[in-house]
C-alpha cells in the first residue's frame, strides 16, 4: 500500500479524533449528559474556551481533508507515487496531528504557522500531481 494511502487513512482516523474532542469537549459547557442524550431542539449553546477552540479546529480540518483526500487519491489513481506527493502526505498529516492540541491549548502563532504548512503540504501533493519528478523509493 502507498504510503500517501496510508497517510489518508490515519488522517480519516484524526479526522474522528477531531470529531470526538469537538464534542466531547463542549458537553459539560452545554448541560452535559442531559443535552447530548437529548433531542437538541433550538439553538446549540454556544461553548467558550478550549471547547471553542476545539470546535473551531474541527471545521477547519474538515475544510482542508476533502482537498488532501482528492489530490492523495487522483495522484495514486494516476500513478504519480513520487517524492513530492509522499513528502506533501506526510506534511499535511503530521502537522494537522499537531494542529488539534496547539489549537485546543490557544498558541495562536504557533497554530498558524502549522497550519500553513499543512497547506504547503496539500500545494506539494498537488504539484506531485502534475509535474514529472522522480518516483519515491522509500
Amino acid at each position: 500500500m502507498p504510503v500517501e494511502i496510508r497517510l489518508l487513512a490515519w488522517s480519516c482516523l484524526l479526522g474522528l479524533v477531531h470529531v470526538i474532542a469537538a464534542s466531547m469537549s463542549g458537553v459539560q459547557q452545554r448541560g452535559g449528559f442531559a443535552w447530548a442524550s437529548g433531542n437538541r431542539e433550538g439553538a446549540t449553546p454556544q461553548v467558550t474556551g478550549a471547547a471553542a477552540r476545539l470546535e473551531k479546529a474541527s471545521k477547519n480540518f474538515f475544510e482542508t481533508f476533502p482537498i488532501f483526500a482528492a489530490l492523495v487519491l487522483a495522484s495514486v489513481a494516476t500513478g504519480r507515487h513520487n517524492t513530492a506527493v509522499v513528502i506533501g502526505a506526510h506534511l499535511y498529516f503530521w502537522s494537522r496531528l499537531a494542529y488539534l492540541p496547539i489549537y485546543g491549548v490557544g498558541i495562536p502563532k504557533v497554530r498558524s504557522l502549522v497550519w500553513l504548512v499543512s497547506i504547503a503540504g496539500i500545494l506539494m501533493v498537488l504539484w506531485g500531481l502534475f509535474i514529472k519528478i522522480l518516483p519515491y523509493s522509500g
